[in-house]
């Protein structure tokens, strides 16, 4: 019964979290709220924990039930009142659920259940009388085992799609190895008909070497003798050669679709060791709201994209710096309830967590609505540990983004004072060296028009990574992909110079932006080095960390592949460099991070960084902006095909299952979208409904639409271009390269 109970908290656990964020998100929504579903999933949440046997939780949600079906009704408003005591009781099912195995739980629904019975009109629900103190004296219980591992392992839990799709990967590479087997036969077989052929001519060569001897006559009858064993050698030899070729033709094919077999065995396997977010995040939600209460402040804490799949290692690996960063957002971020009315904010903060694919990557954003980085405390902080220079009266500041990247610096702290949460001396350190293990990147920004975000960037699998190889100076260094704007060609002419500095003109985000070029073994051993021009022009690697970007000189370009990634075994190897991978020969080379690159010039170049060189816009809110499309379709393998190959491209993706939920994310105005790829074929609202309500909405008349169905009747297509799409594609015909070049045509 036990086991059974568990795998019932097992469900319930995934279960209830999808509830709570539904009815979360349709709270925050600003568009109108489906009452009906947020009352079905407050009914359905109330009989999983009656399952589950969760009298407190399930009190919780028959009154949440019992007030949507009021507001359902017309009986009751959705005002502030009623959402703030629903986003109560939501937070409290959350804490119940956390400490279902807790010896020592300290939740307690009472104050939930108040503000529900208050808004319902019910009267006051009875309190029991507290139980009277024993008169013996309590033998206090001994502390339970640790339990201790008996090498058993780690256990991880895939999915049986996984499984299955992996027995099939290993089938078809064994049947792959098998083919290559039978050529392993082939090739036997001409070693013994080379044999044959070396014993002929063996025979044949006294029979040559007398007629040469013996003058013409004798050439004559050793030719005539002869004859016949020369044809057929000669026939011999041209079926060996033809046996090779085909046999070259074959292996070369086999060699392919083995490593195609192996690779897709080998991404198979990725994707089994790839978990759930919510594994490691999804109780750090009444973790959150438990520390600010600890510290006296009330927030409402917002988790989001917990369903996204990352390889388990990077989640552990980010568990204690996110951690880090949530508590930071309460003891530096948070104001106080006063302060914050004083400022005219909500009373309650809010402190969220997201986590999404971007480029590829795994992107985690902290973010809060607090009063945000504190750009003069970091300066004065900065001189004070010297990481900067004392400003002159009337000298210009450093830039915000140098500013930002010093709280990474080891033991740098803006705390005035020691508490339980910050003013060690800890400091973002801890999270820099952390991501910095993994691959990948740090950013902290100020958001507008309050309030803090912290950005990670890391790979969902650390130990492989797509690198762009380049050579400079007879040395090979692996760039991460991710990091990379684009390749340059710059012309020799092009190049400009700004306080005796090489620049170039670059566009990007459509702004023209000066951009430091440097060479990049300057910043890897040769501190003197020229930048290298061939054939009058200098190849070039655009990279970015933030708004700022810097190019950075190469010998060449040699090939982009995604390989593993070791960590650093240099001595003598600085912050720029994350890693190693072994080329052919086994030969090392250095894996340099983006970056740190940008910031070791930032740091080397400080006189000409302050002047706002490489930012984009220079303007200190500056930001690149992805672009974002918005996939809509009523087929969940098609959105994430598209979902996929529009993600490996570097675009942002959004889902809508029809064209209603794709007006409601257009309407909203929370993202821009800059285009739209959308089925013909759908629920509620089909695509040509869609693309005419777009059409006919004046601020997104603009918007590009693609229009892809399996409808390829030339009337289909006619309406559709008539009514405005910019293109359309067929599915039976479908070919990513063709969807991804109209795209470029039409961004």
């Amino acid at each position: 019964m036990k086991d059974i109970r568990k795998l019932l908290l097992a469900a319930f656990d995934v279960e209830h979290r999808e509830h709570l964020d539904a009815i979360r998100r349709a709270l925050e929504s600003s568009g109108t709220i489906d009452l009906n579903d947020v009352f079905r999933r407050a009914h359905s949440l109330k009989g999983a924990a009656r399952a589950v046997e969760l009298p407190s939780v399930e009190e919780v949600a028959h009154q949440l039930e019992a007030l949507f079906s009021r507001i359902l009704e017309g009986d009751q408003a959705l005002d502030d009142k009623a959402i703030a005591a629903v986003r109560l009781s939501l937070d409290t099912i959350e804490d119940l659920v956390a400490e279902i195995d807790a010896d020592n739980a300290t939740t307690s629904s009472d104050a939930a259940l108040d503000a529900l019975t208050e808004i319902l009109g019910l009267p006051p629900r009875p309190r029991p009388e507290p139980k009277a103190a024993p008169d013996e004296i309590a033998v206090a219980k001994p502390e339970a085992a640790v339990p201790t591992d008996h090498g058993a392992g780690a256990y991880l839990r895939v999915a049986a799609e996984q499984m299955e799709q992996l027995s099939s990967s290993m089938h078809q590479l064994l049947a792959e190895i098998q083919a290559d087997e039978a050529i392993g036969e082939d090739l036997q077989q001409i070693e013994l008909d080379v044999r044959g052929l070396r014993r002929n001519w063996d025979q044949l060569q006294p029979h040559l070497k007398g007629a040469t001897s013996e003058g013409a006559r004798s050439t004559r009858r050793a030719a005539g003798s002869s004859a016949s064993r020369l044809q057929a050698f000669d026939e011999d030899l041209k079926l060996l050669f033809r046996t090779l070729s085909a046999l070259a033709r074959d292996r070369r094919k086999s060699a392919w679709t083995i490593d195609q077999a192996a690779r897709r065995v080998r991404d198979d396997i990725d994707r089994v060791s790839l978990v759930s977010a919510d594994t490691v995040f999804g109780s750090f939600g009444h973790m959150v709201r438990d520390i600010a209460r600890n510290e006296g402040r009330e927030v409402h804490v917002r988790i989001l994209g917990l369903d996204i799949q990352v390889d388990r290692q990077v989640l552990q690996a980010l568990k204690d710096p996110i951690m880090h960063l949530l508590r930071n957002a309460i003891s530096h971020g948070l104001e106080s309830a006063a302060e914050r009315a004083s400022k005219g904010k909500p009373e309650r903060g809010e402190i969220t967590l997201e986590l999404a694919s971007r480029g590829g990557r795994l992107a985690v954003s902290i973010r809060d609505d607090g009063r945000g980085p504190n750009l003069a405390r970091i300066e004065e902080v900065a001189i004070e540990r010297g990481l900067l220079s004392k400003r002159e009266a009337g000298e210009r500041g450093p830039m915000m983004d140098q500013l930002l990247a010093l709280v990474f610096a080891p033991g740098f702290s803006t705390a005035t004072e020691v508490n339980r949460l910050s003013g060690r001396g800890m400091g973002l350190s801890v999270v820099a060296e952390a991501v910095r293990k993994l691959h990948g990147s740090v950013l902290l920004r100020p958001r507008f028009p309050w309030g803090t975000e912290v950005i990670l960037s890391v790979p969902f699998n650390a130990a492989r990574q797509p690198l762009l190889l380049v050579e400079t100076e007879g040395r090979t260094f692996g760039f991460p992909t991710y990091g990379i704007e684009r390749l340059l060609r710059i012309g020799a002419a092009e190049l400009e110079s700004v306080e005796g500095r090489p620049t170039a003109r670059i566009a990007v985000g459509g702004q023209d932006v000066v951009v430091p070029v440097i060479a990049l073994a300057a910043l890897t051993g040769s501190p003197r080095a020229h930048l290298p021009i061939e054939n009058g022009t200098v190849k070039a690697v655009l990279v970015n960390n933030g708004s700022r970007f810097c190019a950075f000189a190469v010998d060449s370009f040699q090939d982009v592949r995604t390989m593993l990634v070791s960590d650093v075994a240099v001595i003598g190897t600085s912050a720029m460099v994350t890693g190693t991978v072994m080329l052919e020969d086994e030969v090392p080379a250095l894996v340099l991070s983006p970056e740190m690159l940008v910031e070791h010039w930032t740091r080397q170049e400080s006189h000409v960084a302050s002047s706002g060189l490489g930012i984009l816009d220079n303007g200190e809110a500056a930001e690149i902006r992805a672009t974002t499309i918005l996939v809509v379709d009523d087929s969940i393998t098609t959105r994430t095909l598209e979902k996929s190959i529009l993600e490996s491209q570097g675009y942002r993706v959004l889902l809508s299952v029809d064209g209603i939920d794709a007006l409601n994310v257009l309407r909203s105005g929370n993202t821009i979208i800059d285009l739209v790829i959308a089925d013909v074929e759908m629920p509620r609202m089909d695509g040509f409904g869609l693309l005419q309500a777009i059409k006919a909405d004046g601020r997104l008349a603009a918007t590009p639409l693609i229009l892809m169905t399996s409808r390829a009747d030339p009337a289909d297509i006619r309406r559709g271009l008539d009514l405005g799409a910019s293109a359309y594609l067929t599915k039976q015909k479908f070919d990513q390269r063709d969807l991804l070049a109209t795209i470029g045509q039409l961004l």
